[in-house]
């Protein structure tokens, strides 16, 4: 039992010493301002290189990976209707589609889901 005990303390000092390495030498020594600017050709940039994020964009994605995600719950539906009684399965698939659409109509009042204005 002590065996076991020492091993565990020898390898959890052995992950401290290298977490500890990897924070020492994972710093930046110096910050150069060639380096931290946007472009390193030597040319001064034009514009922005930090165009501004469309917002839209961003919740137009997340709504299709929430409806993504959806579509890959409700598959297996089909497999769970063999295995359970009909009405337990009629209550889960009607409860979900019910989540689903009530979500549905929340984004379309909100407005999300407009492509252009």
């Amino acid at each position: 039992m002590n065996l076991v005990i020492s091993n565990a303390l020898l390898i959890m000092g052995l992950v401290m010493i290298i977490m500890l390495l990897a924070t020492i030498l994972s710093k930046k020594t110096h910050n150069d301002r060639e380096k931290s600017s946007p472009f390193e050709c030597g040319f001064d940039p034009k514009g922005s290189a930090r165009i501004p994020f469309s917002l839209r964009f961003f919740l137009i994605a997340a709504i299709f990976l929430i409806f993504d995600v959806e579509i890959t719950l409700l598959l297996p539906m089909v497999i769970i209707g063999e295995k359970t009684t009909m009405t337990s399965w009629f209550i889960i698939s009607a409860l979900f589609v019910l989540i689903l659409l009530v979500g549905l109509y929340h984004e379309w009042n909100q407005g999300s889901l407009t492509w252009a204005e």
